[in-house]
């Protein structure tokens, strides 16, 4: 087995071999061509992500964003990522579609034993975030977890048990609060209602200028 094999694996591993070291630098040059795009040149911008995750990608990231190797990232289409967030991507990051992430997000998938004989080992465990997910500011996502589809986790929760589908959920450590529910089709925040001529304005107005 080669030390790529048991970070994929989740075994004990040190990472100054393999071309790792080399592996990380090349991202912090890619990280660089991103973060310092124009923000009114969408085509490099692109570019410069496709070439950080090294895959195409349908998604926006707001700049800065960091990561350690980019290539252990997928993000599903019509996903946005606000600035400041920080993937710890040792280890792999699949995110849906339609994912939205609040600034200052972080997503760890490696950690260290606490034996402190054995600290300077690391391990994986793949985080994974379902379709339709809203990632609150200041969240920190830990090695392992997996939040199902539509759910909503608060600003500033540190989440390290898995979260089901359709919940809202907050907290040190994220706990679910409640379901998604029936009150979620009539208020959109508060007591403020959804109504469906205020949309119909809104509409008007998005596309008035296309």
């Amino acid at each position: 087995m080669t030390m790529r094999e048991r970070i994929a694996a989740g075994k004990l591993f040190t990472d100054y071999c393999e071309g790792l070291p080399d592996d990380r630098t090349n991202c912090k040059k890619r990280m660089i061509r991103f973060n310092s795009s124009a923000p009114d040149d969408a085509d490099v911008r692109m570019q410069a992500l496709n070439e950080l995750l090294g895959k195409e990608t349908k998604a926006w990231i707001e700049p800065p964003f960091y990561c350690c190797y980019g290539t252990n990232i997928t993000i599903g289409e019509g996903s946005y990522l606000n600035f400041n967030c920080n993937f710890v991507d040792d280890g792999e990051i699949i995110i849906g579609k339609k994912v939205m992430f609040g600034p200052a997000v972080t997503i760890a998938t490696v950690g260290h034993p606490v034996n402190p004989k054995m600290r300077e080992y690391m391990y994986t465990d793949p985080v994974a975030i379902e379709d339709n997910c809203w990632i609150g500011a200041g969240v920190t996502i830990c090695p392992g977890v997996h939040i199902g589809e539509n759910s909503v986790i608060g600003a500033g929760s540190v989440v390290v048990h898995d979260i089901p589908s359709n919940s809202v959920a907050a907290g040190n450590p994220c706990k679910v609060i409640r379901e998604i529910g029936e009150q979620d089709q009539i208020y959109y925040y508060k007591d403020r209602v959804i109504d469906e001529l205020d949309l119909e304005e809104e509409r008007r107005l998005r596309y008035k200028e296309k």
